[in-house]
Order: structure tokens, then C-alpha cells, then sequence
């Protein structure tokens, strides 16, 4: 296989942007940079596409380095034919590749093994050829009888003879490829109610006496249907109808007019009940559990991504709201670049109900520091202080807001040895608080210290294999954290770590070096930090970025190498630094298009790519990519799910995405649902099409379930009575 030419037809890139893409890989530069700064050499490719693409040709190779080792081991037993190696090299899958080795792999002890052991193997070849039309079969046996060697008669030999057809027909790579195909097509995955009695069997009630298609089941299904195996719950089938099976499989094997027709006939149904269909069965079975587990994980990127780049509350001072009952609630206010400037604790919910000393205490602080708004976590007692909030601040006319934020990961968080080198002065409770606070001002930073997983996006994330999501969730954080841009003097280890071509170890030498050595002035400085070199600074100082610094091009996405190619482009057009620290480009885009992209992309020394995103920067240096997106919706009032009427339009955030619909937050505490069927009046294939995290929406209650505390939500337009 063309690894390469495989790659540029299955993504539609021309040639030589794949090729160049490989190459970069290979050198060892990140996707971020790749994406942001070789855009001449990739074709303008985006990050996603990129790790699509890195993926894709991971596997690839994979395969090709597979076919080398069974290509090796089946040319060291003289077992080599032009015919196989065809095979091989036209081999597209993994599961190919085995299915052709299938035959030459040294095996376990196994019925076949056991009849060649007896001598039976020239017995079997008599009667796989099916051209004796003469005698009966135990007359073609009897010579194989050999008490010595364990056979006793003639029906053990036949049995014997069976067995060896029975594998070699196992080991036809086409028929077992033949047959995964009809799976996958006609198969139906079934399930039946397993310790009906116990409750958690409950949780299955729908897969009691279940049954899909194959090609149509739902990947969330899937995941249920495992879990509910691998709890003891269900018991789960993949099957297609086995008489056809076995006529499949007697397909080009038997041949009718043969006394020994009958015995190859039973081999192959054999061969197909004992053999061919539970490998068969656990084949489809992962097939389809990869391939739901890589949509679950993709759901995760999907989900996260848009979480991680939500607007950042800037320059506000912000108190963090950590809701409990018994224990109180935990308060901390911190002043707009997040330091931490008082905490408390107070008691509005139950069963103390301390609601008006609560509210002097709070009403205190908020005066004293001048709070702007009030980051509600929204875990356990998060209703009842939303309302005490809600009610607090009807004294302040609207001048104070409060958000209730997703505070997945904030006790995660708090208990890290990293919190605990942050906050050493603070306990658990309160970290968890400021953190709450931090979430609203910079969701990235805050988020970044988090282990994705416990971020609360997403389903099934303890079924996920660990490797795989956390390469997924890495490539998330990396690619937001480097889209964003990282304050060289201000970033904390965990934001910087994930910065291109850094790692924790180095990220420590940079907090390290600016600790000794004050804040950076220039990009170059980071030669200066210890195992940060060439390379790493190639990859990286594009990401970084330095306020009031020696040159405002530090302050930038703009890449130091091109430094001196934007110096011509200001040049070219009468431009200097100065214009660029006082913001009076604005009619340089306009220039250059009169001038020609093309022509002065050249006589800069660069390519029209690179060029405009120049440009861009240049225009706003400083930018933050988020600021473009919709702002959180600030609060001031408060509902209850007996609060809502069916039919009743109300604006919610959508808080996760999931296969068959979306969470959206519409201020009650409870999250509602949208059914897939429901988020639009036009097809939807995938609820992650029409809805991303963070994305506030108009919705009409469609019903709701006050026993179950169930919301069920519609975006679609009210339909007219008929």
C-alpha cells in the first residue's frame, strides 16, 4: 500500500500538501504549528484536519509494518507465494492482514493439531477433494486406523479428518472477509435481561428483550448494551441467520457427487458453529465497540472544545460561590486577574438557614472589594443558593450579576498537589471556591489544570480506553490553549505545558527563570531557559505572548521568523511599529489588495497565507480569539421547575451534547433535554451539527415530570393546530 497516495485520496489533498505534511510530522512539529505556520505547505489545513490526518497515518503505517512481520514470518517457513504476497499488498485493514496469517500462525493445541498429530492429514486431503464417487468413506479411513497413534477406527479418523478441514476452512481469509461483510450488513445484535430481580437490572429495562440491525444501532447504544454485559445485567448476541451462513460457506468448498460430499458438508458446518461464528461474533462485537468508543471520545473533543474557548469575564472582580448544606458555603473573592482578595464562609442553605447573617456577610464583601458578579457552582445545594443569591442582589438594581457555572472537576481540582502548591494557605473548600471564581474570569486557564475527564462533557468516559482518550483530550488542550495564545509572564505550569513544543519539565524551567530573573521582555529570552532550545523554540514562541514588551511583535501571533518579513510589509507601506502600538492600520488591508496580495507577499518574502495572518495580528495585537464569541448571559433572577408551563419560551446554555440530543441550563436547577428530533424543523444528523457547549439558545418547554425532575425541551417552531 501507497501510505501516501492512500492518504491523499481518502482526505481529497493534493499530493504534495500531504507530502509535505508527513515531513513535518516526522521532523517532530506539533499540529499547533504546523496548522498556524506551514499553512504554504499544507494547503491551509485546519488543527482538527491535521489530527485526523496524523491519526490515519499512524494506523497506516501500522499496517504496513504488520504485513512486513507476517511477510517475514510466513517467507521463514517456506510458505511464500506470489500469491500471497498480492494478498498482502492489497491488504487494507488490520483485520485483513490477520485473517491472511491466519493459516501460517504457530497455534495452540486445537482438535485440528491433535488429528495432523495422528497422521490423519492425507486422510483429510482425500476427502476435502470430494472426487472419489465410488466405496463409502470408511473404506477411504480404514488405512488410517492406528491404535498407536490414538486412532481406534475408522469414524475416530473421519472425526479426526473433520477437524483439520473444519480449521483450514476457519483459516479462508476471503471467506471470514465474506463473511464480516454480511455481519455488518444483515446482523442483528440482540439482548436478553440477565438477575431480572436485582435492582440495577432496572437500569436496563429497555434492552430487556432487545433487538437491532446491525448497520443501523446507535453508537450510545452500543455502550449501554456492553455495560450492562459487563455488569452481569444482559446478555448480548451478534448473529445472522446460520443456515445462510452455512451456505456461504459451503460456497466454492463443497462439491456434490462425492462420497465423501456429506463429511465435507458437516466439516463446513462445523466449521462455521464452532469456529467461524464466535470469532466471527467477537470480531463484529469490537468492530462495533471501536468504533462507538471513537464516537463517544469525539464527543468528548466536540464538547470540550467549545467549553475550554468560552469568553473569558475580563477585568471583573468576581466572587466564587461554592454551594453545601451542613458544611456551609464557601466564598472566595478574587480582583480581575484572579488573585485571591478574601474568603469566607457562610450558611444560607439548609439545615442551618442562616440566611441573614449570610447575606450581611456577603453584602460586606461585595461592597468592600466591588464585586461585579458572583460565580454560582452548580453542584449540591446549588438551588437553594442560587435563590438566596438571586434575592440578595435585588437590592443592587442589576449593578451585580451572578452565572451559574459548571463546577465538574473544582474538588478534583482542589485536592491536586497543584492547587496545593497554589493555595497552600487555603483549604479544599475554599480552593474549590476561588476556582469556582477563576472558571467565569478564564475558563481555558482554570479548565487546563483539570483532568478533561472530570470536566463532567460527554458519556461513558470510564468505558473509554484510557490511552486513546487522553490522546484525544491532550490534542483538545493543546490546540485551544495554542489558538488562545499563553501570557508568557502570567501563565501558571499547567496553561504553559500545553503550549507547542513544551512539556511540564520545561514549562517548570520557564516559571523558574522568570522567578530568578523577573519578567520576560523579549521572546529570545526563552533561549536563555534551561533545555528550551532551537527546536522547542521554533515550535513554541509563536503561542507566547509578552505585554509591554521590547517589541510589540512579542504581543502577537505573529512567528519570530517572520519578524523581519513584516518589518518589509510595514516598510512597503509606510508603516512603523509605532502605527502598530497606536492602532493605525486599519486601511492596510485596503492597500494591500490595491497593491496586489501576491506581489507584496513577494517582495516581503513571504506567502500570501502567512501575509494575512500577519495582517490580522498587526491590526489588533494583543487579540483574544474569544472575545468574538457569545458572552455568558448574567443573571439576576431566579425559576423553579414548578415554575414551568408546557409551551413556555425560555433562553438556555447548552451544557452537553450527546448522540441523541443536548443538556440545555435554563435556570432551574435541573437541566432540560432536547431530543435529537426536536433541535430543529430540518433533518438533523447529529445533534453536534446545530449545537456546541456553551451556545445559548431560545427553547419552549415541550413537557415536564416534577416526580422524575425530567425537562424535555424543543427548539422546533410551535406547531399550528390543525
Amino acid at each position: 500500500m501507497d501510505v501516501l497516495n492512500q492518504i491523499t485520496q481518502e482526505f481529497k489533498l493534493r499530493e504534495d500538501h500531504v507530502k509535505n505534511i508527513v515531513e513535518l510530522l516526522d521532523e517532530g512539529n506539533t499540529i499547533p504549528f504546523i496548522a498556524r505556520y506551514r499553512k504554504e505547505m499544507t494547503g491551509h489545513i485546519d488543527d482538527q484536519v491535521l489530527r485526523e490526518l496524523s491519526d490515519r497515518l499512524t494506523y497506516l503505517r501500522n499496517i504496513e509494518k504488520r504485513k512486513e512481520e507476517v511477510s517475514k514470518s510466513i517467507t521463514e517457513q517456506g510458505k511464500m507465494t506470489d500469491e500471497i504476497a498480492a494478498s498482502l499488498t492489497a491488504a487494507e485493514t488490520l483485520a485483513e492482514v490477520e485473517d491472511i496469517y491466519r493459516p501460517y500462525k504457530q497455534k495452540r493445541k486445537t482438535r485440528a493439531t491433535v488429528a495432523i498429530a495422528k497422521g490423519l492429514e492425507p486422510l483429510a486431503d482425500i476427502i476435502y477433494a470430494q472426487n472419489i464417487t465410488e466405496g463409502t468413506v470408511e473404506d477411504i479411513a480404514k488405512p488410517f486406523v492406528n491404535e498407536e497413534l490414538g486412532v481406534a477406527n475408522a469414524k475416530e479418523a473421519i472425526s479426526g479428518a473433520q477437524d483439520i478441514i473444519a480449521e483450514r476452512i476457519s483459516d479462508e481469509a476471503e471467506l471470514r472477509k465474506k463473511l464480516r461483510k454480511i455481519y455488518l450488513k444483515n446482523g442483528e445484535i440482540s439482548s436478553k435481561i440477565q438477575k431480572a430481580e436485582e435492582d440495577g437490572a432496572k437500569t436496563y429495562e429497555m434492552y430487556a428483550d432487545y433487538s437491532e440491525p446491525v448497520s443501523e444501532i446507535k453508537s450510545h447504544r452500543i455502550l449501554a448494551l456492553n455495560r450492562g454485559e459487563e455488569e452481569g445485567y444482559l446478555k448480548v448476541r451478534v448473529a445472522i441467520d446460520e443456515e445462510f451462513a452455512v451456505r456461504v460457506c459451503e460456497v466454492g468448498i463443497v462439491k456434490e457427487g462425492s462420497v465423501t460430499t456429506a463429511c465435507v458438508k458437516a466439516a463446513v458446518a462445523d466449521a462455521y458453529k464452532r469456529l467461524i461464528q464466535p470469532s466471527i461474533e467477537r470480531e463484529i462485537r469490537n468492530y462495533l465497540t471501536e468504533n462507538a468508543q471513537e464516537q463517544a471520545i469525539k464527543m468528548f473533543d466536540v464538547n470540550l472544545r467549545p467549553l475550554l474557548m468560552q469568553p473569558p469575564v475580563k477585568d471583573k472582580v468576581t466572587m466564587g460561590f461554592d454551594p453545601a448544606y451542613r458544611t456551609g458555603c464557601k466564598i472566595a473573592v478574587v480582583d480581575g486577574t484572579g488573585k485571591v482578595l478574601d474568603t469566607t464562609v457562610v450558611y444560607p442553605t439548609p439545615p442551618q438557614s442562616k440566611t441573614a447573617e449570610a447575606k450581611a456577610a456577603l453584602e460586606k464583601l461585595i461592597n468592600k472589594y466591588s464585586v461585579d458578579v458572583i460565580s454560582i457552582g452548580n453542584g449540591t445545594a446549588s438551588k437553594e443558593s442560587e435563590i438566596f443569591v438571586a434575592d440578595m442582589l435585588k437590592d443592587y438594581g442589576g449593578k451585580v450579576g451572578y452565572v451559574v457555572v459548571n463546577e465538574a472537576g473544582a474538588s478534583v481540582y482542589s485536592g491536586s498537589p497543584l492547587a496545593a502548591k497554589e493555595f497552600p494557605q487555603y483549604d479544599l473548600t475554599l480552593r474549590s471556591a476561588i476556582s469556582i471564581a477563576r472558571r467565569l474570569q478564564d475558563p481555558l486557564a482554570e479548565l487546563i489544570k483539570i483532568d478533561p475527564k472530570a470536566i463532567g462533557v460527554g458519556q461513558y468516559q470510564h468505558d473509554m480506553p484510557p490511552a486513546r482518550l487522553d490522546e484525544v483530550l491532550d490534542g483538545v488542550l493543546e490546540d485551544c490553549v495554542n489558538s488562545v495564545g499563553v501570557d508568557l509572564n502570567t501563565a501558571s505550569p499547567s496553561l504553559l505545558s500545553r503550549v507547542s513544543g513544551l512539556n511540564s519539565g520545561i514549562a517548570n524551567n520557564i516559571i523558574a527563570y522568570r522567578e530568578e530573573n523577573g519578567k520576560f521582555t523579549t521572546r529570545k529570552q526563552l533561549l536563555k531557559v534551561p533545555k528550551l532550545g532551537a527546536k522547542a523554540y521554533e515550535q513554541c514562541a509563536g503561542f507566547l505572548r509578552i505585554r509591554d514588551g521590547k517589541n510589540i511583535l512579542d504581543n502577537t501571533a505573529v512567528h519570530p521568523e517572520s519578524y523581519e518579513a513584516t518589518e518589509k510589509l510595514l516598510a512597503l507601506f509606510g508603516y512603523t511599529d509605532k502605527d502598530v502600538e497606536e492602532r493605525k492600520l486599519s486601511s492596510l488591508p485596503g492597500q494591500i489588495k490595491k497593491y496586489g496580495e501576491a506581489k507584496a507577499a513577494e517582495e516581503c518574502g513571504m506567502g500570501v497565507p502567512t501575509m494575512n495572518d500577519i495582517v490580522v495580528e498587526l491590526l489588533k495585537p494583543g487579540r483574544d480569539v474569544r472575545d468574538s464569541l457569545p458572552k455568558q448571559e448574567l443573571r439576576s433572577d431566579v425559576m423553579d421547575i414548578n415554575d414551568l408551563v408546557v409551551g413556555m419560551e425560555l433562553t438556555g446554555t447548552v451544557r452537553n451534547v450527546i448522540d441523541f440530543g443536548a443538556f440545555i441550563d435554563i435556570g432551574v436547577h435541573q437541566d432540560g433535554l432536547v431530543h435529537i428530533s426536536e433541535i430543529s424543523d430540518n433533518y438533523v444528523k447529529h445533534p453536534s451539527d446545530v449545537l456546541k457547549v456553551g451556545q445559548v439558545v431560545k427553547v419552549r418547554v415541550l413537557s415536564v415530570d416534577v416526580k422524575k425532575n425530567r425537562i424535555g425541551l424543543t427548539m422546533r417552531k410551535p406547531r399550528k393546530n390543525s
